[in-house]
């Protein structure tokens, strides 16, 4: 069965990226800025073990086919 690993970057990087550029906005828009902090430790404990899997996925199947 072939992984669809686009869609993993994507969801990973979303992880990492996207969820700290969504708190960043939260926090212009409310002024508090604890978001960005909690949303930043959330994002590294989300986002860097997805990144590190999809890219083992990414190695497996390069090594495969």
């Amino acid at each position: 069965m072939k992984e669809n690993l686009k869609l993993a970057w994507f969801f990973s990087w979303f992880a990492l990226v996207g969820k700290l550029v969504f708190f960043i906005g939260v926090s212009f828009f409310t002024g508090e800025w604890r978001y960005v902090m909690w949303s930043f430790m959330v994002s590294m404990v989300a986002g860097v073990p997805s990144l590190i899997r999809t890219w083992q996925a990414q190695k497996r199947q390069t090594k495969i086919g």
